[in-house]
């Protein structure tokens, strides 16, 4: 009998990023990075756990952007352009380099990532979706959803009705794509409020995610700290993240992604070739951008860019296997120690943004598939759960109050509310007021109505927290303004044309290809509470 539980939780989310007027917009390859070094390299971690007959169990947001984009026919097309260009580029280097061993073998390591890439690409028909949901319906997988667009609700509170929407969408989303509804939601920015819980329980979800603090200072203080969920008083449960296990990943001092081993992020191919050769691969404009080929490892955190070695990517595989032993170790010591001290199974909740594994730290899949087999085969202190499962065998919980929190920097909302985007704030609630408005129209006709609901996607877009998240990082801050004022544009104009009855059917139509999400979308979900 296991003595506990550890229950992994990746947060799969990308802004809607989505251009039809362009032939070419860097952005959108925010999401063709992430399919072709995140999302199928996870899928094959999980077809290979599966076939290998290990019963994992991991929980896993799928925001409504995300998933969107990547049923959208348009990027799929697009990608399939990138992965090409992708495959070319890394035959090229086999032949560039065919006097240069160790640049070849490393070339040749990214021909075959990509050439089984492509297969899984092409064995799904370009659908990641139903990808994840064959493990979803195999209980391998807790899928579970997130805001409507990743807004952050704290920020929103003074207009309940923004909130409910950001809820209820994506609540409504996901039933559409997986055709169930969805047990959990991962709150943008893990960011709660009091109240919250409420709306939760009235759209039918069942838990959700929050940072540490937020519960270590609930009231009355959980008996158990971050060690078993509370129950809220509307019968919500809230998991709360564990620090030390995050810290061991997260961190770019201490954690895992810093070992000298581990692929160079930052030292790619398409900055550091000759610029002849590779302008057929960075941007239309000859501007040379990141292309996902990288010769490097971190080598010394000390030195710099020019002073990296060459990486291996046997050796950094043998790097991820100890530290997923490492990693199984520290948290069979963790959870002996809880168990002995609670007198009942602790649970150890682990969560990260999806991207970390495999973006960012290229080695990221390979160590959750290690960590998987090795909690398999090695031990028996814990078991791997996802949060629906403990939730049903563990249905007895201390009933508290979380404190208002967040994940980010100091813990509360000062990320996304600071000299850098406090500008976006008057102008989201006054929108925010004139929707609520607006949803208590009935409409006289079908224009009408296409532009109601139009109105409710551009305001949504207009709340995507990442807007504000990129303006206070300082990286693509030119495209976070733009996107924050286009949606809020749009959604002016809607309104005032809604008001004098002047709709503009041509513009509309080209706004709605543009801003495609939520097809379903009925604006009247924000109408007053």
């Amino acid at each position: 009998m296991a003595l506990g539980y550890l229950a992994l939780v990746l947060h799969a989310h990308l802004p809607f990023v989505r251009h039809p007027e362009s032939d070419y917009v860097l952005e959108e390859e925010w999401l063709f990075e992430a399919i072709t070094e995140t999302y199928i390299p996870l899928l094959h971690v999980f077809e290979n756990l599966k076939r290998d007959g290990i019963d994992f169990k991991m929980t896993m947001s799928m925001t409504p952007p995300l998933v969107s984009m990547l049923r959208d026919p348009l990027l799929q097309e697009r990608y399939d352009d990138h992965l090409a260009l992708l495959q070319e580029l890394a035959e090229k280097e086999i032949d560039h380099n065919e006097h240069n061993g160790h640049i070849c073998y490393l070339a040749e390591h990214y021909a075959n990532s990509f050439s089984q890439i492509r297969h899984t690409w092409e064995r799904y028909n370009r659908d990641l979706v139903t990808a994840f949901k064959q493990f979803l319906d195999s209980n391998n997988l807790d899928i579970i959803t997130c805001g409507a667009t990743h807004g952050y609700l704290p920020l929103m509170k003074m207009y309940p009705e923004a909130v409910w929407s950001q809820i209820k969408v994506a609540y409504e989303h996901y039933e559409e794509n997986f055709g169930r509804p969805p047990k959990g939601i991962w709150l943008p920015e893990c960011a709660y409020y009091e109240g919250l819980e409420r709306m939760l329980a009235d759209a039918g979800l069942r838990y959700f995610l929050m940072d540490g603090h937020g519960l270590l200072y609930a009231r009355p203080r959980p008996r158990f700290g971050t060690y078993a969920p509370i129950f809220t008083e509307s019968g919500v449960a809230a998991f709360g993240r564990d620090h030390e296990s995050s810290q061991q990943v997260w961190s770019s001092q201490v954690g895992y992604p810093g070992d000298p081993e581990y692929r160079e992020f930052y030292k790619d191919l398409g900055w550091e070739a000759e610029y002849e050769y590779i302008k057929p691969y960075i941007m239309p404009n000859g501007q040379r951008k990141n292309t996902g080929i990288k010769y490097h490892k971190i080598t010394a955190r000390d030195g710099g860019l020019s002073e990296k070695a060459l990486y291996d990517p046997y050796w950094a595989r043998e790097k991820a296997a100890e530290h997923a032993g490492n990693f199984m170790y520290n948290r069979g010591q963790q959870i002996q120690h809880l168990a002995g001290v609670m007198q009942r199974p602790p649970i150890v909740i682990s969560p990260y943004d999806a991207e970390l594994f495999g973006h960012w730290w290229y080695e990221g899949p390979w160590f959750i598939d290690f960590l998987f087999r090795k909690v398999w085969y090695d031990q028996n202190t814990f078991e791997m759960t996802h949060l629906s499962d403990y939730l049903c065998q563990n249905p007895t919980q201390q009933v508290a109050r979380p404190s208002q929190s967040s994940w980010g920097y100091k813990g509360f909302h000062e990320y996304w509310l600071n000299e850098t985007n406090a500008w976006i704030y008057p102008h989201l609630h006054k929108a925010a007021e004139r929707m609520i408005k607006l949803a208590c129209r009935e409409p006289i006709d079908e224009l009408e109505w296409r532009a109601l609901n139009q109105a409710a996607r551009e305001l949504l877009l207009a709340q995507s927290s990442d807007w504000a998240f990129i303006m206070r990082t300082g990286t693509m801050v030119p495209y976070a303004v733009r996107r924050t004022r286009s949606h809020l544009l749009r959604f002016n104009k809607l309104y005032e044309d809604i008001l004098i009855g002047k709709i503009d059917s041509g513009w509309l139509e080209k706004v709605a290809e543009i801003d495609n999400i939520f097809p379903s979308i009925n604006y009247r979900v924000y109408r007053p509470l």
